[in-house]
C-alpha cells in the first residue's frame, strides 16, 4: 500500500547515533532522550544532536561511545562510572565536564576550547594536557598519577586542584588570577606563589619542600 511505502521511506531518512552500552542507553531511555524506549543499541540522532545538558552520572556506564553525537553538549556529567576511555573531541561546545571517579587512563580535551571546569578527579591519568584550554576557570585533578601538569596559558584559573599526584614541580608563576591552589601529597621539592596575590587558599601538606615564601600572598586566609 502506498501509506507503507510513505513511512519506510521516512524511517529510511532517519539518522542513528550507536550506543553500545546498555546502561548508557537506559539512562538515556530514562532521561526520555532515548525516544525509542527499547535497548537496540543505538538512539536517533535528531533526539541527542540539539540537547545541551546531559546527566548520567552513577549508572554503571563502561563505555561513553555515542557522546559525539551530543554535538551541542555544554555540560556533561559521567562521574562514578566505569569509564575508560571518554572522546569528547566532537563536543566542541562543552563549557563543563565532570568525569571524576571512573577509571581513564587518558583523556583529551585539546579540541574543547570552550572549557571553563574541568573535573576529572580519581582517575588514571598519567597525563593532562590542558594547553588549549585557555578559559579554564576551575580545573579538579587531584588523585590521579599526573608526573607533571602545564597551566601556564591557563591565565584564567582560579581554582586548580592537584593534590594525591606524582608531580616535582608545579609553574603557578602565570595563574594570576588564582585564589585557591591544592597541590598537597605530591613530591614539590619548591613553589614559587609570589605572583599570586589573589590566594587565598593554600593545601601544600606532604611534600618535599625546605622552604616556602609566602610574604606576597597578604590575601592568604588558609
Amino acid at each position: 500500500p502506498a501509506s507503507n511505502f510513505v513511512e519506510d521511506e521516512a524511517e529510511c531518512d532517519e539518522v542513528f547515533t550507536a550506543i553500545p552500552d546498555s546502561n548508557f542507553e537506559q539512562a538515556l531511555i530514562d532521561l526520555g532522550i532515548d525516544t525509542n524506549s527499547t535497548i537496540d543499541g543505538q538512539v536517533l540522532t535528531a533526539d541527542i544532536e540539539g540537547l545541551r545538558f546531559l546527566d548520567v552520572v552513577n549508572k554503571n556506564i563502561s563505555d561513553l561511545t555515542g557522546i559525539e553525537g551530543f554535538i551541542s553538549l555544554t555540560n556533561l556529567d559521567c562521574g562514578d562510572n566505569n569509564i575508560t576511555n571518554l572522546d569528547v573531541s566532537n563536543n566542541l561546545a562543552l563549557t563543563e565536564l565532570f568525569c571524576a571517579f571512573n577509571q581513564l587512563t587518558s583523556l583529551d580535551v585539546s579540541n574543547n576550547t570552550e572549557l571553563t571546569f574541568l573535573n576529572c578527579n580519581v582517575n588514571q591519568l598519567t597525563s593532562l594536557d590542558v594547553s588549549n584550554n585557555t578559559a579554564l576557570e576551575l580545573l579538579f585533578c587531584s588523585s590521579n598519577q599526573l608526573t607533571s601538569l602545564d597551566v601556564t596559558n591557563s591565565n584564567a584559573l582560579s581554582v586548580l586542584s592537584c593534590g594525591g599526584n606524582l608531580l616535582t614541580s608545579l609553574d603557578v608563576s602565570n595563574n594570576i588570577a588564582l585564589t585557591n591552589l591544592n597541590c598537597g601529597d605530591n613530591s614539590l621539592e619548591n613553589i614559587d606563589v609570589s605572583n599570586n596575590i589573589a590566594l587565598q587558599t593554600l593545601f601544600i601538606f606532604n611534600n618535599q619542600l625546605t622552604s616556602l615564601d609566602v610574604s606576597n600572598n597578604t590575601a592568604l586566609t588558609f
